[in-house]
């Protein structure tokens, strides 16, 4: 690559498989051998507006943790808004595309010795509009990791299904990071799955287990995804929940479940279930009885003297206009992104890449010569 920097495109098989969860830890990994790192995301679909542009919200997170300081727009230099495809397929230009890529890449990889791509879901991603992931992996010259969660059939098919696309576009794939191990299975799959993509002349670059916190919102996130209205609790917004409960039982059963990082979903009229909230934390956030955060329902609010108790209590309260089984639902089914607050998650991710990835093996594919 003469003196172009070092790159790796980090894949995915499929949405929410951990590409920026790899991509985040191999930031922190390699710039210990590669100081002057840099990172791109080239096509992003979830993006914040900042500064009237439009910035992909993992660009925003690897910019937050790290002080890239390429400038976020060169790091994402293009993001799809609703309707984007449509608009596309009647008056495209793929070049005006593929130029918005190439100039944001040839800045943000300005006096970097490494950088980071990061992908937007499965190979073909992005296809309709003529950049699909292998497309912009072979418009950036950079040979590909795919990363896939946990299993060994199921995870073994989609990498080799998403690096024929790769390989049709000429893409070498050095090779893969399986995410998200159960940690009862995880001795056997390592093995395996290693034994079973090793015979179809893949390599393993790590395997990795699932880590709970990884997967689950913090109170921050459910409030902005959920568009509600926080009645109290601000300085427990950071909170991170893992278990919901829709409150469709009474007290004395609920109670039993009110343990831990629990998220109480409810209707306001029922106070019942509040007041055993109250009473259940009424030890603290740290207790084994308590109630991380509540979230009231159908526009509808409890008497006006509960909910002042709820006010005065350490319980994030947020109330939606969705109903108690949408809310459920739409909570159910929330993507879970690392935000730049997330300082523990932040912390799982770079410790968790750094034991169970061997980067060294990257180092050693890509040519690189590290001290």
């Amino acid at each position: 690559m003469g003196n172009k920097p070092l790159r790796i495109y980090v894949a995915g098989t499929k949405q929410n498989d951990g590409k920026t969860t790899s991509a985040l830890g191999l930031m922190n990994v390699i710039r210990e051998s590669y100081p002057k790192i840099g990172y791109i995301k080239p096509v992003g679909q979830q993006f914040n507006v900042i500064n009237s542009k439009k910035i992909d919200k993992d660009v925003s997170l690897m910019e937050d943790v790290f002080h890239i300081g390429s400038g976020l727009q060169n790091m994402s230099p293009v993001a799809v808004p609703p309707g984007f495809t449509e608009q596309y397929i009647h008056q495209g230009d793929k070049n005006d595309l593929k130029g918005q890529i190439l100039n944001g890449f040839s800045r943000a990889s300005k006096n970097r010795d490494f950088m980071i791509i990061e992908g937007t879901g499965h190979a073909g991603v992005g296809s309709v509009f003529d950049l699909s992931n292998a497309a912009v992996a072979r418009l950036l010259n950079s040979p590909v990791i795919i990363v896939a969660s946990g299993g060994i059939g199921r995870p073994i098919d989609e990498i080799m299904l998403n690096k024929a696309l790769f390989d049709s576009y000429g893409v070498k794939v050095l090779g893969v990071i399986i995410n998200k191990v159960k940690p009862e299975k995880f001795e056997k799959i390592n093995k395996v799955v290693r034994l079973g993509l090793d015979r179809l002349g893949i390599s393993v670059l790590g395997v990795t287990p699932f880590f709970p916190i990884l997967t689950s919102p913090n109170l921050q996130q459910v409030l902005e995804d959920m568009r509600g209205t926080l009645i109290s609790g601000e300085e427990g917004l950071d909170h991170t929940v893992s278990k919901f409960l829709v409150g469709a039982m009474p007290p004395s059963t609920a109670l039993d479940y009110f343990k831990g990082d629990v998220l109480l979903i409810t209707p306001g009229n029922r106070e019942d279930l509040l007041l055993t909230a109250l009473i259940s934390g009424s030890a603290g956030p740290d207790e084994d009885y308590s109630v991380r955060g509540i979230i009231l329902t159908g526009r509808v609010l409890p008497h006006q003297k509960i909910l002042h108790l709820l006010e005065q209590s350490h319980i994030v309260v947020i109330a939606v206009e969705d109903d108690t089984f949408t809310a459920a639902q739409k909570i159910n089914n929330m993507i879970i992104k690392i935000k730049p607050h997330d300082v523990e998650k932040i912390k799982v991710v770079k410790s968790m890449i750094k034991e169970y990835v061997d980067v060294q093996m990257l180092f050693e594919k890509l040519g690189a010569v590290t001290s």
